[in-house]
């Protein structure tokens, strides 16, 4: 580590010397998750497989399905899982004096 005589510095070498320091802490761990990435895709290619390969999962397949929980009273295409935002339908029914209860799906488990 280099040795810096901080009372000899500026204060706007100061400011810069903060902005870098802090840019290269928040960094830290993509960096070195990269790192590690760029080395094990390396690896897996010397035994002629991809990463994807080895590991056995597709980013796009890492959601799972979520039940609905409830569902509008009049139009049965419109669920809502109950995670999230509520649906419009939703805040409009509770309005109108509907409960959560009359709004679930049959056979849901709240």
């Amino acid at each position: 580590m280099s040795d810096f005589n901080l009372d000899s510095m500026s204060l706007a070498e100061l400011k810069q010397m903060h902005k870098e320091i802090t840019k290269a802490i928040s960094t830290f761990d993509d960096r070195h998750k990269a790192e590690a990435r760029a080395q094990v895709e390396a690896l897996a290619k010397e035994f002629g497989f991809s990463l994807a390969e080895l590991i056995g999962k597709n980013k796009k397949s890492s959601r799972t399905y979520i039940a609905p929980k409830y569902q509008h009273p009049e139009n049965s295409s419109l669920t809502w899982s109950g995670r999230g935002r509520k649906p419009q339908w939703f805040h409009e029914a509770l309005a109108s004096g509907k409960t959560p209860e009359d709004l679930a799906v049959a056979g849901a488990a709240n």
